[in-house]
């Protein structure tokens, strides 16, 4: 009989909204936005759309945010940026990759 080994732990749903809190207030700096603004958002709101309207330079202060908070680096992990795209986007593949804790 072979050892598996045990399946990651999934992150709680206090843990993802404990991330996307923190997210929102990252993306808002980044960004130079209100984050009163940004915590109202829906999740599904285009990072780079009108309502964020994120820049490139501004989504590399983000990226660097993040992996300096988290330990999660989206630019290595995600190569074509797709979890770029949204509010929700992000918080999901952030909280994916998190570090055992």
């Amino acid at each position: 009989m072979t050892d598996l080994p045990a399946p990651a732990p999934t992150p709680s749903s206090a843990d993802r909204a404990s991330v996307e809190r923190e997210l929102r207030a990252m993306i808002a700096e980044a960004a130079r936005l209100d984050p009163a603004v940004v915590a109202e958002l829906p999740a599904d709101t285009d990072l780079f759309g009108p309502e964020i309207g994120l820049t490139s330079l501004a989504g590399v202060t983000l990226l660097g945010t993040i992996d300096k908070r988290y330990g999660v680096d989206v630019a290595a992990l995600d190569l074509s940026l797709d979890s770029l795209q949204s509010v929700a986007t992000l918080t999901d593949f952030v909280t994916a990759h998190l570090p055992a804790r």
